[in-house]
C-alpha cells in the first residue's frame, strides 16, 4: 500500500489551496471541483477535513463522478487514464483537476461541462 493512502486529506488540503489561490483562482472554486469529484458538498467535505480523514477512506466515502474516465493527462510523469491502482487512480484524479484549476481553465472544461 502507498503511504500517500494514509496521509489526511486535511494535511493536503491546505496546499491544494494555497496552490489555486497563487494562481488567483479561490477556495471556493478549490471546493467546486473537490464536489464534482467526489459528490461531497460542503458540510461533507468539511466533516472530512475536520475528522482528519486518510485518502483512502476519503474516497472510500466518496461518490465519484460518472464523468471521472473524461480526466485524462499527465500528473507526477504518469497518465491518470493509465493508472492501475484504483485508488492511486482517484487521488491522481483529483491532483489533475487541482492543476487545471490553478493553470487556469475554465471551471466549465474542469469540470467537464
Amino acid at each position: 500500500m502507498s503511504r500517500v493512502f494514509t496521509i489526511s486529506v486535511a494535511s493536503v488540503y491546505p496546499h491544494y489551496v494555497a496552490k489555486v489561490e497563487k494562481k488567483g483562482r479561490t477556495k471556493a472554486e478549490l471546493d467546486q471541483v473537490i464536489e464534482w469529484l467526489t459528490g461531497f458538498d460542503e458540510a461533507a467535505l468539511s466533516n472530512h477535513l475536520a475528522k482528519e480523514t486518510t485518502f483512502e477512506d476519503f474516497f472510500a466515502d466518496a461518490q465519484m463522478n460518472p464523468h471521472v474516465s473524461e480526466i485524462t493527462g499527465v500528473v507526477c510523469g504518469v497518465r491518470v487514464q493509465d493508472i492501475e491502482d484504483p485508488l492511486m487512480q482517484k487521488i491522481r484524479y483529483l491532483d489533475k483537476l487541482v492543476d487545471e484549476l490553478a493553470k487556469g481553465k475554465a471551471m466549465e472544461k474542469v469540470l467537464r461541462g
